[in-house]
């Protein structure tokens, strides 16, 4: 697992939830928990790329948008 990717990814979904005023509970819907939303959001876990739909369609953004901060 690539640590530094995983924190980056981590660091650009918390910005991206805190701009649209959302909580982890108001992310962590559709099939993922909050406590699911805050292991990503500390690059403390992976993801599954159908658990990355789910918050890119909660955000109401493409998922490649969830990639968008190199």
């Amino acid at each position: 697992m690539d640590k530094g990717y995983l924190q980056k990814f981590a660091k650009h979904l918390k910005k991206l939830r805190t701009s649209k005023n959302l909580t982890q509970d108001d992310l962590g819907v559709n099939g993922i928990s909050r406590s699911m939303i805050s292991l990503v959001e500390t690059a403390q876990t992976d993801i599954t790329i159908s658990k990355l739909k789910i918050i890119a369609d909660n955000l109401n953004i493409k998922v490649k948008d969830l990639f968008d901060f190199e």
